[in-house]
């Protein structure tokens, strides 16, 4: 994988999340990236105080949005996507939870409880934190240059493919998807309208999709295959990707900050 120091093509751009700006985050290490993400989803999850998750959001995943200029992309998601999804847990749980002792609304079926109410805020925040670090991650790191890093640093090809891939796939299908779509509409499919009409417009969507994508798998499987991908001898890249002082400090920082967080769930617990 080559990873250029400029702008990477718009075609490029449209097979991941990644959005190109010229900012701080954008410039650090991808293994720094994915260390701080790693890093919020295990302080969210290991810390024994219901705020952590709001202040996480709040002071860092959310400014770390407008470090890296990605606010729009970020907000756009965070708020169509997973507000919706998280909203949904959190009634789900607090409503449908067994247990709880102190009652604070009942009607029919439906009870709530104080200790409901905060399992329930407790799980969707976590999740909240947890989607939005790798949102921001996806934002932040192109892919390629996740993979030279990691393949540098002595992960297998073959492992470093997959992270890679499986980081692709929605964008890819997505990308896909609107072409056929656009390809079926030049055809005279009609793919908009009721609710009816654009469920009977995706038969002749799926199709076209799920066999387009096994042969671009088998594509690129020879296409890699034809570069080396399996040859055991060293890689080399054509540009090599900076790991400065300041980004081995923020990982280590990080990890501290890790077991510092253990630390306390230990000993409050």
């Amino acid at each position: 994988m080559v990873v250029s120091s400029g702008k990477m093509h718009p075609m490029h751009e449209r097979l991941s999340l990644y959005i190109h700006r010229e900012s701080v985050l954008h410039r650090l290490n991808p293994l720094t990236k994915l260390t701080l993400t790693f890093a919020l989803i295990l302080i969210a999850y290991l810390s024994p105080w219901y705020w952590t998750g709001s202040m996480l959001i709040a002071v860092v995943i959310a400014p770390l949005s407008f470090v890296g200029r990605v606010q729009r992309e970020y907000a756009w998601a965070a708020l169509r996507l997973l507000a919706p999804a998280t909203g949904f847990i959190f009634v789900m749980q607090s409503f449908f939870l067994p247990g709880g002792q102190t009652e604070l609304f009942r009607f029919a079926f439906l009870r709530l409880t104080s200790e409901t109410l905060a399992q329930g805020y407790l799980t969707a925040i976590r999740i909240f934190v947890m989607v939005s670090a790798f949102i921001l991650f996806l934002l932040t790191t192109h892919p390629s240059a996740l993979m030279t890093d990691l393949t540098r640093r002595g992960l297998p090809s073959q492992l470093a493919y997959v992270i890679v891939s499986t980081l692709q796939i929605i964008p890819q299908m997505e990308s896909k998807a609107q072409t056929i779509i656009a390809a079926q509409r030049s055809r005279g499919l009609d793919t908009e309208g009721t609710f009816l009409k654009r469920v009977r417009a995706l038969v002749p969507l799926v199709g076209p999709l799920v066999f387009g994508s096994l042969v671009e798998v088998e594509e690129r499987a020879i296409a890699i295959e034809a570069r080396g991908f399996t040859s055991p001898r060293p890689k080399t890249f054509l540009h090599e990707l900076p790991d400065t002082r300041t980004d081995k400090i923020i990982r280590w920082g990080l990890v501290f900050l890790v077991l510092l967080t253990l630390g306390a769930n230990a000993w409050l617990s």
